[in-house]
């Protein structure tokens, strides 16, 4: 009797996960638009336009043949963005880059900048799922991506690649001060190359990461950026319910894992991401999304 009921118990737990697995796997395609207003610009800056609205996407994680993704990101492009911020993975597989252009072909068309993270430079490799929930760093594989392809393509389309570097630049009757870093998990970064306050004259500072970590965030919050953005948690990917972060693969806490928050004062927006790692094709309570930021003038 009692090796019927643990072998019942055992047979319901594992149909249960076996469930759980088959609903994150078609999670990986029930894509969201996220949105946010967030009041940052001196009065007087819009000239009577409503909005200067900033598109977010970060960790596409492409696998060639991933033709939902596709068709879902370039239909961004209808929201009209005036300025699209890519913060990095965009690659799971080496032969992923045509895709990834197809899929933000015509976001390419529109002021843009990146930054990039590992899985744009390195192949992602097997994932320990018990590793993963343990919060541990895992060491990348250092199989080389084709990034300068990709690289090379998103700038001769005018995107400017923020890794390590300042840009000013004006999009319509908004002056942006831009500064990025390479991906900070792995301690691609060198901040001091861009370390400095941003031009005073400039009316919507930015900061770009990949990865969420408080040691860099913290420089660009005490130089006086309004707003960082940063990918790399995917939200946690596997969620309690609510969206809750259980881990968040960085140094940020996992109340800050995903979407709108604060921090040290400067507005923090971390990205859930596009897609996950081919060898965790799965999310739970976290579905893969986008971000439009609606960018409005402070009350006077």
């Amino acid at each position: 009797m009692l090796l019927r009921g643990t072998a019942a118990a055992l047979g319901a737990f594992t149909a249960a996960g076996a469930g759980t697995l088959a609903w994150g796997f078609n999670e990986l395609t029930n894509f969201e638009l996220k949105q946010h207003t967030v009041p940052l610009l001196p009065p007087g800056t819009l000239r009577g336009k409503d909005e200067f609205r900033l598109l977010h996407v970060s960790d596409l994680h492409m696998i060639p043949g991933q033709e939902e993704k596709i068709a879902w990101v370039s239909a961004l492009d209808s929201l009209r963005p005036d300025l699209v911020v890519n913060t990095g993975d965009n690659l799971s597989d080496e032969h992923a880059v045509p895709d990834v252009l197809r899929a933000l072909g015509p976001l390419l068309n529109r002021p843009g900048l990146f930054v990039f993270g590992t899985n744009d430079y390195w192949a992602p490799q097997p994932v320990n799922p018990f590793k993963y929930l343990m919060d541990k760093k895992r060491e990348p594989s250092y199989i080389d991506l084709p990034w300068q392809d990709m690289r090379a393509a998103f700038i001769e389309r005018g995107w400017k690649d923020a890794n390590q570097k300042r840009h000013e630049f004006k999009v319509g009757d908004v002056r942006l001060a831009v500064a990025g870093v390479d991906d900070p998990h792995h301690d691609l970064d060198d901040y001091p190359k861009i370390a400095g306050a941003p031009n005073p004259d400039s009316q919507l500072r930015l900061a770009l990461l990949h990865a969420p970590e408080p040691r860099v965030l913290r420089k660009f919050a005490e130089d006086g950026y309004q707003l960082a953005l940063a990918g790399h948690t995917h939200g946690g990917q596997i969620c309690l319910p609510g969206s809750k972060a259980i881990v968040t693969n960085s140094g940020i806490d996992r109340a800050r894992a995903q979407g709108l928050s604060s921090f040290d004062g400067m507005a923090l927006h971390v990205s859930n991401g596009l897609g996950t790692s081919k060898y965790a094709p799965v999310r739970i309570f976290c579905r893969p999304s986008a971000t439009l930021l609606r960018l409005t003038e402070r009350s006077r």
